[in-house]
């Protein structure tokens, strides 16, 4: 949240007192009354009592329920590599641990999120749920906590209630020249309280137009349309307040402001200036006027404004959706929508191979939600561009561990009836590398093969190095290194260029100096991990480089130099931490775990093992990784522990096993642990 927390004492006790006896607590209560602000409070305050963490569930951005489950994985870190249901990996990534997970706005997909509840609770004995609906989920053994607006009475020592409280405290920010303690003034603010029912948002959002209002001007028009709103078949009484708010702050807008932001409706994540232009722009919303449009709807609390990126609370996206509607508008703006991220994949790709690479990876990441809305619409709308866009994901989802998304999206598109031709190509060759990095080997080959008869009939470069990679990726994983390196050269030698034509050609490169390494051609695979990083750094670019860097780390500890494998695990690590790869971070991992072990730095190499295997662990797969490295492993916890013993390796791996991935990760890459 991005402003101060006001009140609710009794609340937090309440909730707080609940969670100690009950498994699964509900916060229930309208839109705009505080549920998911109240959660969050109450989760920063009791975190320290569950031992693996709290883990927050955003549900916000679905509007159906077919990634309902991936969404939950991804929001507590469980990357799953591997081909089983989303549902079974969670519940056995949850047994045994002491967790509390708070899923918000479960109104979004109430009958899958009652699936799952009950099925988590009965999976993970210690696991505890905090949530906040609209309405009850239905869970057995769910206990309900009915969220109500902010007390307006004066309290017992006579000081205001916590409506006036939050009036106040945003008034200072918004209008700090303004005195509230005039009688008049304190009377108007008593009144403005009331009359919108102590419903936070809603006296947020008048606090909003202190800027243009005076304060009995307020008043005097919120009691005005408040008395004229008696429908309450069409909007529910206790909901009159909230309404009346948004719909007061909506009128009060200029027109273009009002246009404005019902297009912005359309948005499923955070989005940027770019995003808002691209997509909002036509008619009379110019796009150069949208910045400062964009300012004056964060002024008027309609737009929340974190960084360089903003967002907007459901119920007021909610209503801006209505009008959107009522513009008849909706068709439109979601076929732009469409569009815009569309050409921002088609973008990445084609800056893939540049000094731009992390950065798109960083920007792919944070329209993830709208990236997967501008699917949904292209599967209905445009089978053709649906195929086309989800191709390009390929580059980017695998990598950074959405793959039971991957694999849904690109199966979906598969199954459209569309031409042949290279972006069909393209979009088997993402779902082969999905496969593989799932596991789930035997229907990988297969896709692999249907990639590469595709290809022959493509004949072009860049599909046979796509069906190449996918094909020569799957041998690999599966310890065919020899075929590996057949499919991946000979697509080289017929289909490469000096310069790379783009990414499919380095993805050739990096599987074909993992095969030589695995052949034990340590020369050979050498020489190419050398070549290949001088041609990463001369793009700029990180994924590639980061490769170059795991063979170099590889051969290095093969070949007694392990000081220098250090440095090269290290500069692998630093590029994977900044494509946000975590099946990366985790091999990386593992040879700074072996190169601690064979310099004697057996303490080092236990921490950095701990923090590899809690990667491990998220990607689902603790023994996981090319098959080669699988060998020498426990060879380096022999190393650690013959240098420490056995007690102090096992406390130092214990320690690290259990803290957060993210702090020991940091731990790491701060420089050399020392014993």
């Amino acid at each position: 949240m991005t402003t101060s927390f006001v009140g609710r004492d009794s609340e937090l006790d309440t909730v707080r007192a609940a969670l100690a006896q009950q498994r699964c607590v509900t916060l229930t209560g309208g839109g705009g009354v505080g549920k998911s602000r109240l959660a969050l409070r109450v989760a920063e305050q009791i975190r320290g009592q569950y031992a693996d963490g709290v883990w927050w569930v955003d549900l916000s951005n679905l509007y159906d329920d077919r990634l309902f489950t991936a969404t939950v994985c991804d929001a507590v870190d469980l990357l799953d590599h591997n081909p089983r249901a989303p549902v079974e990996a969670l519940c056995e990534w949850l047994t045994g641990r002491q967790i509390l997970l708070v899923f918000d706005c479960c109104e979004r997909v109430l009958a899958s999120c009652l699936l799952l509840m009950s099925e988590l609770l009965a999976a993970a004995p210690q696991l505890t749920i905090l949530a906040t609906s609209r309405q009850a989920i239905g869970v057995r053994i769910e206990h309900r906590i009915e969220v109500a607006p902010l007390s307006m009475d004066d309290g017992d020592d006579g000081g205001n209630g916590d409506a006036v409280r939050l009036f106040r405290e945003r008034c200072a920010t918004t209008a700090p020249a303004l005195s509230l303690d005039t009688p008049g003034s304190a009377e108007a603010v008593s009144a403005i309280c009331h009359r919108l029912e102590g419903i936070p948002l809603a006296v947020e959002l008048a606090c909003a137009r202190l800027r243009e209002s005076s304060l009995t001007e307020i008043a005097e028009r919120l009691g005005s349309r408040l008395d004229t709103l008696v429908d309450e078949t069409v909007w529910p009484r206790r909901h009159r307040a909230l309404r009346t708010a948004i719909g007061w702050s909506h009128e009060l807008c200029s027109p273009l402001e009002r246009l404005l932001w019902a297009r912005l409706s359309v948005f499923r994540g955070p989005l940027d200036l770019a995003d808002a232009q691209s997509v909002c722009a036509g008619g009379p919303l110019i796009a150069d006027d949208i910045p400062w449009l964009m300012e004056r709807l964060v002024d008027q609390s309609v737009l929340q404004q974190v960084g360089e990126r903003y967002r907007m609370l459901d119920t007021l996206c909610e209503y801006g959706a209505m009008w959107l509607a009522e513009l008849g508008e909706e068709g439109a703006l979601a076929r732009l929508h469409a569009e815009h991220f569309a050409a921002m994949l088609a973008e990445a790709e084609a800056g893939w191979l540049s000094d731009r690479q992390v950065a798109w990876y960083a920007r792919i990441s944070a329209t993830h939600a709208d990236v997967r809305a501008a699917l949904d619409h292209l599967i209905e709308a445009d089978p053709d561009a649906a195929v086309e866009m989800a191709g390009r994901t390929g580059l980017f989802w695998p990598c950074c561990g959405h793959l039971h998304e991957s694999r849904d999206y690109l199966e979906r598109v598969l199954a459209l009836d569309t031409p042949k031709g290279p972006s069909r190509t393209r979009a088997l060759w993402a779902l082969g590398i999905t496969l593989t990095l799932q596991g789930d080997h035997p229907t990988a080959l297969r896709i692999g093969e249907e990639c590469t008869e595709a290809a022959c009939e493509d004949d072009t470069p860049q599909s046979e190095l796509f069906a190449a990679h996918t094909l020569g990726l799957t041998h690999l994983m599966a310890g065919r290194p020899e075929l590996a390196y057949d499919v991946c050269d000979q697509a080289l030698i017929g289909h490469g260029t000096s310069p790379p034509s783009g990414a499919p050609q380095l993805c050739c490169m990096v599987i074909r100096t993992f095969a030589h390494s695995a052949l034990g051609r340590l020369t050979e695979a050498y020489e190419a991990a050398i070549a290949l990083r001088r041609l990463s750094v001369r793009y700029g670019e990180h994924w590639a480089r980061s490769y170059a860097f795991h063979q170099l780390a590889f051969i290095d500890l093969l070949q007694g130099r392990a000081h220098d494998a250090e440095l090269h695990a290290r500069a692998m690590l630093t590029s994977k931490h900044n494509l946000n790869d975590n099946l990366g971070i985790a091999l990386a991992l593992d040879l700074l775990t072996g190169a601690n072990a064979v310099q004697g730095n057996g303490i080092a190499a236990a921490r950095t093992s701990g923090t590899g295997n809690t990667f491990w662990r998220m990607l689902g797969h603790p023994n996981h990784g090319t098959p080669e490295l699988s060998e020498v492993r426990d060879l380096w916890e022999s190393q650690a522990r013959e240098s420490v013993g056995d007690d102090a390796y096992d406390k130092a791996f214990t320690n690290a096993l259990n803290d957060d991935a993210e702090e020991g990760l940091a731990l790491v890459m701060q420089g050399p642990l020392s014993s």
